[in-house]
């Protein structure tokens, strides 16, 4: 469109602003169609529209940046404060605020270093907000049921996995297939953590009680999935406790620092998951001897207790037999006491007259005590007796009560403990026939390789092997005429000798000669 029209009274053609606006658009958009900018990023705002406004400046300049909302979800890497980039677009102007821009579809990392620092930038600040605290990492369950594992379906890694855990542990492992490299590694990844997250115990789908998030080796590009910021919350936020293997062992990405462990390589994600059978087995084993002896010294050391409580109480005769000896001293002691008295009260009358009848009641008033004084004593030589036989019952009983309840608890450990023996034993039976099937088969596919490799098969094909008179094999014409006679081994095993120059003796049929066989 030509603009330049002629006025009357001035040669400057007028404008509107509108036509200007217009003009100086398209005179940028056809200088400048696609251009490659290279710069530091300065403000970033992203408003509810979905757009992504920003700036790009260098020491001296700045220049307005914008990426459209359909766009914005494919970078491949998001704009941040203070990154260095390389945005790719095309400049165009924004004819509300006379203004011009760069409209972005593309922004990739100022080189490696660019990477480097945007990648400590973002560690930081996870750090800040507590992410990568030690005190929010769980323990690793010691026996895992089901192993959830995030990686791809394709790669070495998962088969590397799945042999390591065959040949240490059988374990049930549920695979949740992501890509673990480009644009859709992060989402898919920190989606497949939630999944597993979100299964419900005991539903159709078993929750894993363990998760490996693994990776095979590659540059900082290849790897950079691992260090967003979707799949960082992810593994922090996880339930289940969670093992990064992503990479080599000298690769590091942040996913790292926010799962509870971190694996060298996945092959050591598999050994750190689940424990070795055999050392199980012997450790079993040995607490099962453990067990049985504890067992035995629970029982024993009650019968002990008991057998020395028993030699401490004594046995009940014994305890009579000293009251019982004092009362027949006593008694024989009383009837010569009581003879002297009554001589003694006799004397006394004979020198001093009583009254006869004064006499008589003093003599039935002595008699009358004594029988009362016997009678008391067998009273409470009998309420002693009858004491000590009720002490003696009562704690009889409280023994007996004793030893019932550790004899019980005692069996019900016992008995437990043998349920768990057996149902251990049975796992580690199954395992063992596994092991000894499969080592069967790779026994007999060896087997089967060697008897293809073997000369015998050849020999089935029509050749045979000749060999000199000392059994030793001959490869060339000229070794053969070195000897008399040559033998020739058919594929049934039988032995025909001839002669090397066209003897005219017929040719002697050998004996069969025993089975001969090569090991490869």
């Amino acid at each position: 469109m030509d603009l330049l029209e002629d006025a009357p009274g001035s040669n400057a053609h007028e404008f509107t602003v509108s036509e200007l606006s217009g003009a100086v658009k398209r005179s940028l958009e056809d200088q400048f169609g696609r251009v490659r900018v290279r710069g530091e990023i300065g403000r970033v705002s992203r408003p509810s529209s979905g757009h992504l406004y920003f700036d790009l400046k260098d020491d001296r300049s700045v220049l307005a940046a914008v990426t459209w909302k359909g766009q914005a979800a494919k970078l491949a890497q998001r704009p941040e404060e203070g990154m260095e980039v390389i945005a790719t677009g095309r400049i165009t102007t924004f004819p509300g605020q006379s203004k011009y821009q760069l409209i972005v579809d593309q922004i990739e990392p100022a080189g490696l270093g660019a990477l480097m620092a945007m990648l400590e930038r973002r560690r930081q600040a996870l750090a800040a907000e507590g992410l990568f605290d030690d005190a929010r990492k769980r323990p690793l369950p010691s026996l895992p049921r089901v192993i959830g594992v995030v990686t791809s379906p394709s790669g070495a890694v998962i088969r590397d996995i799945l042999h390591r855990l065959r040949d240490r542990f059988p374990t049930r492992v549920l695979i949740w297939p992501v890509a673990v490299q480009g644009d859709g590694c992060a989402p898919q990844v920190a989606a497949a953590i939630r999944g597993f997250n979100d299964l419900a115990p005991g539903g159709p789908i078993p929750r894993p009680d363990l998760l490996i998030v693994a990776r095979g080796g590659g540059s900082l590009e290849d790897l950079w999935g691992f260090n967003e910021e979707a799949v960082v919350r992810a593994a922090a936020e996880s339930r289940i406790p969670l093992i990064s293997a992503v990479g080599h062992e000298t690769d590091t990405t942040l996913i790292d620092f926010a799962a509870d462990r971190r694996a060298p390589t996945p092959t050591a994600a598999a050994e750190m998951a689940v424990p070795v059978l055999a050392d199980l087995a012997a450790r079993l084993a040995e607490s099962q001897v453990r067990l049985t002896r504890s067992s035995q010294r629970q029982v024993e050391r009650p019968r002990q207790r008991l057998r020395d409580l028993a030699r401490g109480l004594g046995r009940p005769a014994v305890l009579t037999e000293a009251a019982r000896q004092r009362l027949d001293l006593w008694a024989g002691r009383l009837d010569p006491a009581l003879h002297g008295l009554v001589r003694n009260r006799r004397h006394q009358l004979a020198a001093r007259p009583i009254p006869m009848a004064l006499l008589s009641r003093f003599t039935d008033r002595k008699a009358h005590a004594l029988q009362g004084l016997a009678h008391r004593l067998d009273a409470g030589v009998a309420r002693r007796m009858e004491r000590r036989r009720d002490r003696m019952t009562t704690m009889g009983e409280r023994l007996d009560a004793s030893l019932a309840r550790v004899v019980a608890v005692t069996r019900r450990t016992i008995e437990t403990q043998d349920r768990r023996l057996i149902d251990l034993s049975q796992r580690l039976e199954t395992g063992v026939h596994r092991a000894i099937r499969d080592r069967d088969h790779s026994l007999q596919r060896v087997d089967r390789l060697r008897l293809s490799l073997g000369h015998e098969a050849t020999l089935k094909r029509g050749f045979v092997v000749v060999r000199g008179p000392d059994d030793s094999v001959i490869t060339s014409v000229a070794e053969a005429r070195r000897h008399a006679r040559l033998n020739l081994q058919f594929a049934d095993n039988q032995y025909l000798g001839v002669r090397p120059e066209g003897s005219s003796q017929k040719p002697v049929r050998k004996q069969a000669q025993p089975e001969q066989k090569t090991l490869f």
